[in-house]
């Protein structure tokens, strides 16, 4: 096993937490806030805006089972990396869409990954994605861990995460655990 990790920040941690539990090859998935200077935030910080972090996910991995690549893959198309601190009607910095990486190879991956994406097409808006280094992690309270798994029949859930898992088990079933 070559275990690995990466942040991402793409919306709402409910929904990315959810999604990539899903996949074969992902350890770990634990929702919390990067990216901002703030230290020690609450999601009462984080949803005030002013923090400067977004919501986002620790994802463990095995990337002899599924290459960064492939995540890559899985978090652009499973969130609009083009509007820049939106998700749906979730606005705010915290929102944002944003890869923290933790060594240099990552960081190659994810801008060239960002690169042949905007390069395949010229008519499409361009990704709003942000890369830089991870600092530090702060993992969200425990109430927001396995979130979905414990409210599926909650509003949001049904209205938001559901139509997304739908379109990722659709689109990757090759993926899913």
């Amino acid at each position: 096993m070559k275990k690995q990790s990466i942040i991402f920040g793409g919306g709402c941690f409910w929904c990315t937490e959810a999604i990539f539990s899903m996949l074969k090859g992902v350890i770990s998935v634990e929702p919390g806030y990067a990216g901002g200077a703030t230290k020690n935030p609450t999601y009462e910080d984080i949803c005030n805006g002013n923090t400067g972090h977004a919501e986002v996910i620790k994802i463990e991995y095995d990337s002899a089972q599924i290459p960064l690549e492939t995540l890559l893959t899985v978090f652009f198309a499973s969130h609009d990396p083009t509007t820049k601190n939106r998700q749906g009607n979730d606005v705010g910095e915290q929102y944002r869409s944003i890869i923290l990486y933790s060594t240099e190879a990552q960081k190659g991956i994810c801008e060239n990954f960002i690169k042949e994406l905007n390069d395949s097409s010229q008519m499409g808006a361009p990704i709003t994605t942000e890369v830089k280094m991870l600092e530090t992690f702060y993992p969200a309270e425990d109430y927001h861990k396995n979130y979905y798994e414990q409210n599926k029949n909650q509003a949001y859930c049904q209205v938001v995460i559901n139509p997304k898992l739908k379109k990722v088990q659709e689109k990757f079933a090759e993926l899913l655990k």
